[in-house]
């Protein structure tokens, strides 16, 4: 296994990992705030579910920057490719948009989906804006996937 090989591996743990982290701690604190809305009024499950989920994605986007680092070197087919170090440096390089962006964006989003949650407690009418909000946050994940898959699939291998 060469130096370059081993970089890019180091960044595709890295976009599952630090996107991953936030995903797990912004859904978990979500989940807290949800679970006591239910706890009081279980039929706002659905209502409060839809914003727990959000904070999630940003995992979902670091496991694909993952698995195409991993297509795009080979190792997936079992045939994994020589790279150089700059090769595997600017792998390493491209998962970093997500890996930083995924873990940031997803403990805010994961802070403005509970605050819907608390919206969603007093006036359920207004859930919607509490997605709306949360949602917003997701558009700065979205650019860091964008970027991700930008530089990783403009590397000669």
């Amino acid at each position: 296994m060469t130096n370059g090989l081993i970089l890019a591996i180091i960044g595709a743990a890295i976009a599952s990992l630090l996107a991953g982290i936030g995903s797990a701690k912004g859904v978990g604190l979500v989940g807290e705030a949800a679970a006591g809305v239910v706890s009081v009024d279980p039929s706002k499950f659905s209502k409060v579910l839809v914003l727990e989920l959000l904070p999630g994605t940003q995992g979902l986007y670091g496991l694909l920057i993952s698995f195409i680092i991993l297509t795009r070197t080979g190792l997936l087919s079992g045939n994994p490719a020589e790279l150089s170090v700059t090769q595997g440096l600017a792998f390493l390089i491209g998962a970093l948009p997500i890996g930083i962006v995924g873990l940031l964006s997803a403990l805010a989003q994961g802070r403005t989906a509970a605050a819907g949650v608390g919206i969603t407690a007093k006036k359920p009418e207004h859930n919607s804006k509490g997605i709306i909000m949360a949602a917003m946050v997701e558009t700065y994940a979205i650019l860091a996937l964008l970027i991700s898959v930008l530089i990783i699939n403009n590397i000669a291998v």
